[in-house]
This record gives structure tokens, sequence and C-alpha cells, in this order.
């Protein structure tokens, strides 16, 4: 009877180590995170599998850098963001610019972040960066959460709109501060970005800010001619889902008010 029972818990824990290697190796990978973590900071707890392979596939599935990197962020959301979120009145003089919106959803289901260049200037107001930075949480926290993401779907499209954009608009402190934001706090999130009706002369500033980009987002980054703008913007977003600035449908809502 010993010899049976000896049998049978045998048997169980070689299916129990089959289960856990016939797991995909992502899955496998997203439990030894989960472990990297959790011995490293108890609060880890609370993130869900979709944080966590975000931050693994943002490091090609590298256990220990996608680990660091998602420690970085904690600790930096604790320290910048303590409530969490970030407060209306922390950011007025962003807002007040009223430079960032949010559209429809295009064909794969990612809502859409449109943001006016032009509108943007300089924060040079005492913590105006960090201002700028906490504007820039707030906004991707907007466009990625549960409310505007459909089921299964993680990333958004963005439109950055240069038209009027000149040199009294140009940040690069800020540009470099938001992009740093965007990589490292939140990856795998941008899906697309069209930038159109850029001028010539914003290019002087693309090739500063350029070699900061990684080279995955590099990959999502589409420059858009102006002759071709509403076609290329239809191959990816519906008529009835696209801004009616660019020949939609659809009006722009402030992204304080989405």
């Amino acid at each position: 009877m010993m010899e049976e029972n000896d049998q049978e818990k045998s048997n169980v824990k070689e299916i129990t180590i089959q289960s856990k290697d016939n797991k995909p190796p992502e899955e496998q990978k997203i439990s030894q995170m989960r472990a990297f973590l959790e011995f490293r900071d108890p609060s880890s707890k609370v993130l869900d599998d979709s944080t966590l392979r975000r931050f693994l596939r943002a490091r090609d599935l590298d256990i220990e850098k996608g680990g660091t990197m998602l420690l970085k962020h904690l600790k930096w959301r604790r320290t910048f963001i303590p409530k969490g979120y970030v407060l209306e009145t922390e950011i007025e003089h962003e807002l007040a610019q009223n430079k960032a919106f949010v559209g429809g959803n295009d064909k794969k289901g990612r809502p859409i972040l449109v943001v006016f260049a032009r509108r943007h200037f300089q924060n040079n107001t005492l913590g105006g960066s960090d201002e700028f930075k906490r504007f820039a949480a707030y906004v991707l926290d907007k466009i990625c959460s549960s409310s505007r993401m459909p089921v299964g779907q993680e990333k958004f499209c963005a439109i950055g709109d240069l038209q009027g954009w000149g040199y009294s608009n140009s940040d690069i402190r800020g540009y470099l501060g938001g992009l740093s934001i965007l990589q490292d706090s939140y990856p795998e999130r941008l899906g697309k970005l069209f930038i159109v009706n850029a001028p010539r002369i914003f290019m002087a500033v693309w090739k500063i800010i350029y070699p900061f980009i990684d080279d995955k987002t590099k990959t999502k980054i589409v420059f858009v001619e102006k002759r071709q703008l509403k076609s290329t913007l239809l191959e990816d977003i519906d008529e009835s889902q696209l801004a009616d600035k660019y020949g939609g449908k659809l009006p722009l809502l402030p992204i304080q008010d989405a």
C-alpha cells in the first residue's frame, strides 16, 4: 500500500514538472522574473503578468535586464508620483497649453493620441521640467488606462502634428525627458507614431533626438508626406475613427476630458 502511495506521489511530481516545462518559453520567463522581482521588492507582487511581459520583451526576454528595468520604474513611480497618479493641479501650466487630445481607435483597436507640437512651449518656471515629465506620465496613464484600451490590446497609436512648429516651440530637454519616460516606464506601449506636417527646420532638432531613441521605437515611427496625409492615415485608421482635422469624422477630445 505504501509503495502505491509513493508511486502516486512520484507520478504527481512528474506531472507537475512536465506541466511547468510545457509552459511557453515566455511564460516560463515571466514566472522566473516574478521571483526575481518579489525577492528584491515585495511590492511588485501586485503587478500582473502583462506588465512583466512588457518589460521582459523590452529587454529581449532577458530576465535580469527586464527585472532591473522594472525595479527602476517602480522606484521612479514611488518617488516621482507618490500618490500613484498625477493630479491635474500638478500640471496646470501644461494642461493650459491644450496640446494633447484623444481620438478614436485604429484598425488594431489601439487608442489614438494626438499631440500638437506648436502649442508646446518650454516651461521655464521653477520646477517646470518636472511638471512636463509629470504631464508626460499623466498623458501616458490616460491613453493606456483600461477605460481606453480594448480587451486584449496594450498599445496605443499616436499622431505628432508639427504644423506651425517653430524654434520657439523647441524644447530638447523636454523632448528627451518625455522620451525617457516613454521608453523606461511605458515599454511596449507605443504601437505606432505618425509624425505629420513636419517643417524642414524640425529636422535639425530631430537629428539631436534620434540617437536617444531605442531601435525598437525607431521602427514604429513614420514621417508622413503632406500630400499623402489622409491616405496614409486611412491605411491604419478607419474614417469613422480618424480625427476630423485629418479628413475623418471624429472630433478630438482634450486629454483631461478623456
